[in-house]
């Protein structure tokens, strides 16, 4: 799904959950201009090349990166255990000089950004070790302790992506290598004892 499409649907879904407006009781003496969520947004990230955040915090390329993300659940090791598969290889090919087969939640990750047109690193490199991720976004100030659909959560040697955060600061994530495959998993709200969040974009 591309970046356009995902906006369109995300305003789509805001239209069914506003609620319905009362009926007028006299004529404004101006009228206000209506807004939409896309609207909004593609205004605000054209005014600043630093205005990324959406709704909720969330940024628009991490939004992006959860839409390339979450159609791959299920993507598994070929054979079971051995970090590999034609797919993973694909993954794996967003990092520059990436190595043969080994841990691929930080390809994955790398992978997904790339997809959203913004890749990790500073040169658009991306990376194959989670450390690599965790050391770059706190160099560049990408950190923050509140997730949002579309942040990198970053474990102890391990990454994925939130997909949802849940009112009592539980959290649903995609995962690469995550039981030999792209998983979808739900921490309480510890995050599972999570180092932190990066912003991505």
């Amino acid at each position: 799904m591309s970046l356009a499409a995902a906006l369109d649907r995300v305003a789509e879904l805001q239209a069914l959950l506003q609620p319905a407006a009362p009926a007028p009781v006299a004529a404004a003496s101006s009228a206000q201009p209506t807004t939409t969520f896309s609207s909004a947004l593609a205004t605000a990230s054209a005014s600043s090349p630093a205005a990324t955040a959406s709704a909720g915090g969330a940024s628009t390329a991490g939004r992006a990166a959860l839409a390339a993300a979450q159609p791959e659940l299920g993507v598994a090791e070929q054979p079971p255990g051995s970090n590999d598969s034609p797919r993973i290889a694909q993954y794996r090919s967003a990092v520059a000089g990436a190595p043969g087969p080994g841990p691929w939640c930080a390809y994955f990750v790398s992978w997904a950004a790339r997809q959203a047109g913004a890749p990790l690193g500073d040169y658009g490199q991306g990376f194959g070790r989670v450390d690599d991720i965790w050391s770059w976004a706190q160099r560049s100030r990408r950190t923050t302790d509140t997730p949002s659909p579309g942040d990198l959560v970053v474990w102890d040697e391990h990454v994925g992506i939130v997909q949802s955060v849940a009112p009592d600061g539980s959290i649903t994530t995609v995962e690469g290598n995550s039981s030999d495959k792209v998983s979808q998993r739900t921490y309480g709200a510890d995050h599972g004892g999570a180092v932190g969040f990066v912003r991505i974009g």
